[in-house]
C-alpha cells in the first residue's frame, strides 16, 4: 500500500480513520485553516496544528447526505484576477488580522460616486 498515487490509510485505535494526503490550497484556504487553528487553540488552552484545524473543520462541517443535495452553480470567486504576490499579501493580512474594509474594495467608494456624479445627470 506504498504506491505513490495512493494516500496513506491507517485505522486508529479509536475507531477513527488517519488518512495522509497533500493538498493544494488557495491563500485565502491556509488563511482560513489558521485563523480556525487559532480559535481552535484558545478554546483547547493548547498549541494546534493545521493538520488538526482540518480534521477539527471537516468533522464540524460534516455534510448529511451530501450526495442527495441538488448542486448550485458556483459563485465566482473574484471579478478581477490578481497576482500570487496581491494574493498572498491578502492572505497574511487576514491571518495578522490587519485587513481593513478598505482593501477589500475593488470598485470606486461612495464618495467618489457620491454628489459629483448626481449633478451630471
Amino acid at each position: 500500500m506504498n504506491d505513490p498515487g495512493m494516500p496513506s490509510l491507517h485505522a486508529t485505535p479509536d475507531g477513527e480513520a488517519e488518512l495522509a494526503v497533500v493538498l493544494r490550497l488557495a491563500w485565502e484556504d491556509v488563511a482560513a485553516l489558521g485563523q480556525e487553528a487559532s480559535r481552535l487553540a484558545a478554546s483547547a488552552q493548547r498549541p494546534v496544528t493545521l493538520d488538526e484545524a482540518a480534521s477539527h473543520r471537516l468533522r464540524r462541517h460534516r455534510p448529511g447526505a451530501a450526495h442527495a443535495r441538488p448542486q448550485t452553480a458556483p459563485s465566482p470567486v473574484a471579478s478581477l484576477p490578481r497576482s500570487p504576490a496581491d494574493t498572498a499579501r491578502q492572505a497574511i493580512d487576514k491571518i495578522n488580522g490587519t485587513a481593513g474594509p478598505a482593501s477589500a474594495q475593488t470598485g470606486p467608494t461612495s464618495a467618489q460616486t457620491g454628489p459629483t456624479s448626481a449633478q451630471g445627470a
